[in-house]
């Protein structure tokens, strides 16, 4: 509560001084000019803040804009160009991050393939053949394991956002295109 009487008194005093400066700058409206004329003549703070921001005014008329020299533009690139500029990285993720995430998925993908071969029923009844006929028992599987609603969220999920990263790779990598593609070494701007 206390900061609000503080703020409000900020807030006024700029507007009244954006007002002032309106006044001064001679981007008043009749009607606005006659309204602030009157609250110049009847309140001293207004007074006090006209006489302040017209002597601010005045010293700006009399003082001349400085125009740098005709080398300017030159003399600082020529003061640029002695420091040595570092080079863009081109790898702003770490290899570790992404080792990590392939092993992490190497390792889910081996997991549940052991566990599928867990699952195969093997049956070897008949000898004639030269390769032996394994069957997988899909009625033995137990899907409600794997496929609850939880995993089927994360697995759909993390597809989501891969596949967003996907879609901005690309989009990026047609941005890039353009830009490199518009200004060729034979183009003048």
């Amino acid at each position: 509560m206390r900061y609000v009487r503080f703020i409000k008194p900020l807030v006024m005093d700029q507007e009244m001084e954006k007002i002032i400066w309106e006044y001064i700058d001679g981007h008043c409206s009749p009607a606005e000019k006659a309204l602030i004329m009157q609250r110049l003549v009847e309140d001293p703070i207004w007074q006090g803040k006209y006489n302040e921001l017209l002597g601010v005014h005045e010293l700006l008329q009399k003082e001349e804009l400085e125009m740098p020299s005709l080398r300017f533009t030159k003399n600082v690139m020529e003061e640029i160009a002695q420091f040595h500029v570092a080079p863009a990285t081109k790898n702003y993720i770490n290899k570790n991050v992404i080792r990590g995430i392939a092993a992490f998925f190497l390792v889910m993908i081996t997991g549940l393939f052991i566990y599928f071969i867990g699952q195969i029923h093997w049956d070897n009844s008949s000898t004639n053949h030269l390769i032996p006929q394994y069957t997988l028992d899909t009625g033995k599987l137990n899907w409600s394991k794997m496929l609850n609603n939880t995993y089927v969220n994360i697995f759909i999920g993390i597809n989501v956002i891969l596949g967003l990263i996907l879609v901005d790779k690309y989009m990026q990598g047609k941005k890039n295109e353009g830009h490199t593609g518009r200004w060729s070494k034979g183009d003048s701007a």
